[in-house]
């Protein structure tokens, strides 16, 4: 497979076992763009048929043999300064970079979240990042809310993007994430597949709701302390807030969760220093902690553990201190 270059002309030669698909499907698999950016080329007439004449149509159906001609625009700036912010890293090489995000750095920039963000971080560190999808804009492949910490993936090149894009869409990843929350489930191991959609009243609220988007998250418990519980949970999808909206669901609110964990003074009856370390907690005491997957160019079976950070590292002891 080609790798596009800004630079010069990509030829993209459909092949025999090409025969008969779409256009825009055939032009995203030979030239490691994903099928949006060349639905906009195809727009925007960047794109050339075999015998010079411009080519629009990204459902036409393409014959071996056919070739076609991609000559890519200038990416376009992205209008944020970069800033000087330190990075976890736990892993980078030209293709991608995982880091340990730490609770209360938000993804993307936002309404109110104009500048710290780690897109921000990230246009410093990779000065010379390449456009993704037209843009030259760090490749977010998925996010974490600002108040959950641990390991998180982004692309680095176009064509990593598009494969990463690929494997999270297929759930061919391994996401393990730790939550310490107030209640004892009856169960030890249980599959929840429960849909998540926008709360119908409190809009900025998601949860479970008929017609909402499949959501699956395995849960296991790992340890019960007293009253509450630390558990390891898997993701099959990637809804938003899914696995704070489904403990919810389950009745064991994440300690910390000022959105889903519902109001909760622990009384004079939790230990010390247990109950001063949850009335201290500033978030949700969710942590990202395994990211695992093949890399997208070198098929390498990669595999990485997020440190816990300081406020749930001392919550796991004092809880382990206190209830054994």
């Amino acid at each position: 497979m080609s790798i596009a270059d800004p630079l010069h002309p990509l030829l993209v030669c459909v092949t025999s076992d090409q025969d008969g698909k779409r256009a825009d499907a055939i032009l995203a698999s030979g030239s490691g763009l994903s099928r949006n950016h060349i639905q906009q080329l195809l727009k925007d007439g960047f794109i050339r048929d075999g015998n010079g004449c411009l080519f629009t149509q990204p459902s036409r159906r393409v014959r071996e043999g056919e070739q076609f001609t991609i000559d890519l625009p200038p990416t376009k700036p992205l209008e944020l300064s970069a800033e000087d912010i330190p990075l976890d890293i736990l892993f980078e090489d030209e293709h991608l970079l995982v880091i340990n995000k730490p609770a209360g750095m938000v993804v993307h920039p936002s309404h109110g979240h104009d500048q710290g963000t780690l897109v921000h971080a990230l246009l410093h560190h990779c000065p010379n990042l390449p456009g993704i999808n037209g843009v030259e804009r760090p490749g977010i492949v998925h996010r974490l809310d600002k108040d959950t910490s641990g390991s998180l993936l982004i692309a680095k090149t176009e064509i990593s993007h598009r494969r990463l894009t690929e494997m999270f869409a297929a759930h061919d990843l391994d996401r393990q994430y730790v939550a310490w929350c107030r209640g004892n489930p009856s169960w030890r191991v249980k599959r929840i597949e429960l849909p998540v959609g926008r709360h119908p009243q409190q809009r900025q609220k998601m949860a479970v709701v008929t017609g909402g988007r499949e959501a699956i998250t395995d849960a296991t418990v790992e340890h019960i302390f007293g009253p509450f519980s630390q558990l390891r949970l898997q993701l099959h999808t990637g809804r938003t807030h899914q696995i704070r909206v489904h403990l919810s669901h389950e009745k064991l609110p994440i300690l910390g969760d000022p959105v889903y964990g519902r109001s909760y003074n622990p009384g004079s009856n939790i230990p010390e220093p247990t109950r001063g370390l949850i009335c201290s907690l500033t978030r949700q005491a969710l942590h990202a902690e395994v990211l695992a997957f093949k890399h997208p160019i070198t098929d390498e079976a990669l595999h990485f553990t997020a440190p816990l950070p300081d406020d749930l590292r001392r919550l796991s002891l004092a809880l382990k201190q206190n209830y054994g």
